[in-house]
């Protein structure tokens, strides 16, 4: 069990650790990564589901938190670029009024002198009625074009942002599922030995009682029976945990039992290269168009805060129908504006919005090129770690048949009576380790091809056919 967690631990990619583990809060504890959570969803069968990993992606992409979440996130996305849109857009209203007045002629500055005509001081009340619409929109105004402009690339950035999210969580759920794999291969193998420690035990205590061995030999077959039942009890309980997290990965109803029905062989992965891989990762990975959008997004910013100094032209125009007491003495009255706005002086504002713009620029740069290395290095070390873990398989596989023809020896040496049982107890050892090397190899193999998907950025489209072939 001990070798299985070392080898997987040892074999883990930087970026499924870092995803997995979380990162540390600023109180020291760590906050775990919403790929790791989800919405349970569905009424509890009690039945065991049946889960093909098939059913487990799809799940997950429709349940996983980090998928929800970043679902909304690109919603939020286009809502900004909705209100940039807005200022571009003319703003159409209308408006219907009744009113009664009286109005002082000296108090708006109207002096009304007639011949012979007492004018009275307070003019009213009479009834007036409005119908009008208003229409209001900015003509010409590049600042605003500009940033619409770049509230577009920001959505095309989010967009790209969540299918390298749904990559991961294809990554995260692959690696749950193998997880549950290789625990319930550990399970398998650690109960035959159970059975043949048991078998060696028996063998050992109806020979001390005849005399035959000595009672020291009896005790260490006693021990190593016991040793293999604790490893026992301990794959056991990782299985069910293990278990457990792949159902909060892919957003089965709390408390659904469920078997794994697809068991991952070992299928070398070919007809792809490293420079191929290079080539297709420049391409394909998300995050990294992603990071392309984001710097022609604060391009777009940079020239939109520049553009505040420029003059807008814009125009206010209403059009109705009014009367006095009501509409049957009606007449349509229009006003139409246009107007050229020149920025004279606005203070340091336009310089601090270009200063904020020119370094948020020069900061997606940097994350571009560092992008671009990051890319680079995860590949070679996805196609590093692939070729380990084959090679790993093949010599792994190669030792069970190494142990399991040692423990016969062994075992016939002691019923030969020319070695004592420590013989066969350390060749029952060698046998559990080499199983555990392999099932930990065959883990970490699958898991690379998986990894190798991701750092393509088709971890969602290619991680079944990479895992189980044709199937």
């Amino acid at each position: 069990m001990c070798a299985n967690r070392f080898a997987r631990l040892f074999f883990f990619p930087s970026i499924l650790f870092v995803l997995l583990v979380g990162f540390p809060s600023p109180s020291g504890a760590q906050a775990q990564s919403p790929f790791l959570g989800s919405v349970p969803t569905g009424q509890v069968s009690a039945t065991p589901l049946k889960l093909s990993l098939q059913q487990a992606f799809e799940r997950a992409l429709k349940y996983n938190l980090g998928a929800i979440e970043s679902d909304q996130e690109t919603r939020a996305a286009h809502a900004v670029r909705l209100r940039g849109l807005n200022a571009l857009l003319p703003n159409l209203t209308a408006r219907v009024s009744y009113a009664v007045q009286s109005i002082n002629p000296q108090s708006e500055g109207i002096n009304l002198l007639i011949p012979s005509v007492k004018v009275p001081e307070v003019l009213g009340p009479f009834a007036v009625q409005d119908a009008r619409g208003y229409l209001s929109q900015e003509i010409l105004n590049w600042s605003d074009i500009q940033h619409w402009k770049s509230t577009s690339a920001s959505e095309r950035a989010s967009q790209y942002t969540y299918r390298s999210d749904r990559d991961l969580v294809v990554l995260t759920t692959g690696n749950a599922y193998l997880l549950v794999i290789s625990d319930a291969a550990t399970v398998d193998s650690t109960r035959a030995q159970v059975t043949t420690a048991e078998t060696l035990y028996n063998q050992n205590a109806d020979r001390g009682k005849q005399g035959v061995v000595a009672s020291i030999d009896v005790l260490r077959s006693q021990v190593e029976l016991q040793t293999q039942r604790q490893r026992l009890i301990a794959a056991e309980n990782q299985l069910a945990i293990d278990k457990l997290a792949l159902a909060r990965i892919i957003g089965l109803p709390n408390g659904q039992e469920f078997q794994i029905t697809d068991t991952i062989p070992y299928l070398p992965l070919q007809d792809i290269t490293l420079d191929q891989a290079l080539q297709e990762a420049r391409s394909e990975r998300p995050d990294y168009l992603s990071a392309k959008s984001q710097v022609r997004a604060a391009e777009l910013a940079k020239a939109s805060a520049a553009a505040e100094n420029y003059p807008n032209l814009t125009t206010d125009t209403n059009y109705g129908d009014i009367g006095s007491p009501n509409f049957a003495n009606s007449h349509g009255t229009l006003y139409f504006d246009v107007g050229l706005n020149i920025p004279i002086f606005q203070g340091s504002r336009v310089r601090a919005d270009k200063l904020e713009a020119d370094a948020d620029l020069a900061q997606r740069n940097a994350e571009l090129d560092d992008l671009g290395g990051k890319i680079d290095a995860e590949v070679r070390t996805a196609f590093y770690n692939l070729k380990s873990s084959s090679d790993l398989v093949a010599v792994a596989k190669n030792n069970i048949d190494l142990a399991n023809q040692t423990l016969t020896q062994a075992r016939d040496r002691f019923s030969a009576g020319v070695a004592d049982n420590l013989e066969v107890v350390q060749a029952q050892e060698s046998v559990a380790s080499a199983n555990q090397s392999y099932i930990a190899s065959l883990y970490s193999f699958n898991l690379a091809k998986i990894s190798l998907a991701q750092a393509l950025g088709t971890a969602e489209q290619s991680a079944l056919h990479y895992l189980l072939g044709g199937k």
